[in-house]
Formats: structure tokens, C-alpha cells, sequence
């Protein structure tokens, strides 16, 4: 008997609104009804519509000023998303030891879309901590956990959102052309872990390993990160590389992995190196 595939329903208006409240998302200091209708290209007048009713049912508030921020009912919904994610109960004994072992900040990242999301932090118990929290995204090409996610990426799949990413340089060390982010990519597969120095925010430096399921797709990555003065440059080989890399193996073991060290051999020599080198 045929199975009948899934029905595709487009709902205009409800896409719209989700993707408002993703527009939301990625400004941390909200936004003014003129800066919603410029960045969704959409009439002023339907944006003010879709802002009133998000704003009346809970997922947006405004200010005095005019400025539109999320609201409490996102909160409850981001919250209620991640109690019921696997990976991350599934995680948070690990990232509890691995916090206690390296004392500093540990987060736990899925993607979504061109971003890195902040899934579950621990913080460092030290004095002085970084600043992140629980559902910022941040950029996968400047990042230890993006450049993880990105070189554990099928290609075909690599390859299109390599075409996607704007480059933008947060300090001296950014990537600045996509050779270089190729290089740097096939660096992280070869180490099986990835670094941030000061990539994308100056002093803070951090390190990555890839999370994966029993599909042997990366699901996830974990990291650690702190102030480059108590995380010296030569991360390479060190014993916290080690840690993390560990950390993510036995995650990856929950998540029924075969292979706990990145992906198997023959995966390995199935994958078609980055820009055709090898």
C-alpha cells in the first residue's frame, strides 16, 4: 500500500510572524517597528499588525521609546524546548565534570542556520567569567564551536552555507577571506577539535569538540572558554584539548556513536577534502 506523503501547508501570515520574532532574536537590544520593516522588507503597516498581536498575546513587549523585545512567552517557550532536548540532559552531567575539571565557562551549542545557539552554560567558578547566556547565537565561522559544526558538515551541505556566510571581521584575528576559513576547516577535521583566539571577541579565547549521534552526523559541540590569560595560546595537544575532546566522545557514546573520536575511517576517506585538496 502507498504511503501518502506530508501535505505541504504554507500559512503566509504565520510564517511572517515566525520570522519576525526570529529578526528579534538576533538583536539583543530590540527593535523599533521602522528597523522591523526595513530588515523584513515588508509594509510598515502589516509589520505594526504582526507587532500589536505578538505583543498582545506575550511573545514581544515595547518600550516607552518604541522598542520591541522579546517577551515572557518566548521565555516559557525556549524553556520548555530545552527541558525536552535530549542532548542536553543527556550532556549536562559531562559538561558538569568537564566545568569542575578546567574551571571555566563550558557551553553546549546545536546550529541553527548560519549561528551557533547557546543551548546550556556553566560558568567558571573563578572571579572573572564571561559574558554569554542561554539562547544567543553566534557567528559559525569565527567561533570554536561554529568551525567544529561547519567541518564535520557534509560537503554539499558545507558548501552552500560556506556560499551563505558574510565574512565580517569582530577583531584582528577574524578570518578574512574564505581560503582562509577552508584552511582553517581542514585544520579542525584533521584535529578532530577547533580553536577561537580571539576570533570573535578580543581577550576571550575558547576551545570545541563535535558532538555526534548514532547517524554519525554532528548534532552538537561543546566548548570551553575563558579570558586568553588563564587559557594560553598553545591549545593545541594541551591537556584541556584533550579534556573536551574526551568530554565530547562520551556524549557522543550516549547518543549511540560508533566511532567516539570524530567520524569512522571510512567516512573519513569517503569525505572529498575541503576546496578538492587533501
Amino acid at each position: 500500500m502507498r504511503v501518502p506523503g506530508k501535505r505541504s501547508y504554507n500559512i503566509t501570515a504565520l510564517q511572517r510572524g515566525l520570522r519576525l520574532l526570529q529578526l528579534f532574536s538576533q538583536s539583543e537590544r530590540g527593535l523599533t517597528a521602522k528597523q522591523v520593516t526595513k530588515l523584513s522588507g515588508l509594509p510598515f503597516s502589516t509589520v505594526h499588525r504582526f507587532l500589536v498581536n505578538l505583543e498582545s498575546a506575550g511573545y514581544l513587549n515595547c518600550s516607552n521609546e518604541g522598542v520591541y523585545h522579546l517577551g515572557v512567552a518566548c521565555f516559557e517557550v525556549g524553556q520548555s524546548a530545552l527541558s525536552q532536548l535530549d542532548i542536553r540532559r543527556l550532556s549536562l552531567p559531562y559538561l558538569q565534570e568537564l566545568n569542575q575539571q578546567t574551571r571555566e565557562t563550558i557551553h553546549l551549542t546545536v546550529r541553527h542556520g548560519l549561528f551557533a545557539v547557546y543551548v546550556e552554560k556553566l560558568d567558571s567558578p573563578e572571579q572573572l567569567r564571561i559574558y554569554s547566556r542561554i539562547g544567543a547565537s553566534v557567528p559559525l565561522y569565527c567561533t570554536a564551536v561554529g568551525k567544529v559544526m561547519l567541518a564535520f558538515t557534509p560537503q554539499e551541505e558545507r558548501e552552500k552555507l560556506l556560499r551563505q556566510l558574510e565574512l565580517k571581521r569582530f577583531t584582528p584575528n577574524t578570518v578574512g577571506s574564505m581560503q582562509e576559513l577552508r584552511t582553517e576547516l581542514y585544520r579542525v577535521e584533521k584535529n578532530g577539535y577547533a580553536c577561537d583566539l580571539e576570533e570573535h571577541e578580543l581577550h576571550i579565547r575558547c576551545i570545541a569538540a563535535p558532538i555526534w549521534n548514532h547517524a554519525q552526523e554532528v548534532v552538537a559541540a561543546i566548548s570551553v572558554a575563558g579570558p586568553a590569560d588563564r587559557m594560553p595560546r598553545p591549545l593545541v595537544g594541551s591537556d584541556m584539548s584533550k579534556a573536551i575532546v574526551a568530554t565530547a566522545a562520551a556524549i557522543s557514546t550516549e547518543l549511540g556513536a560508533l566511532s567516539t573520536s570524530g567520524p569512522l575511517e571510512s567516512d573519513r576517506a569517503a569525505r572529498p577534502a575541503h576546496g578538492g585538496r587533501r
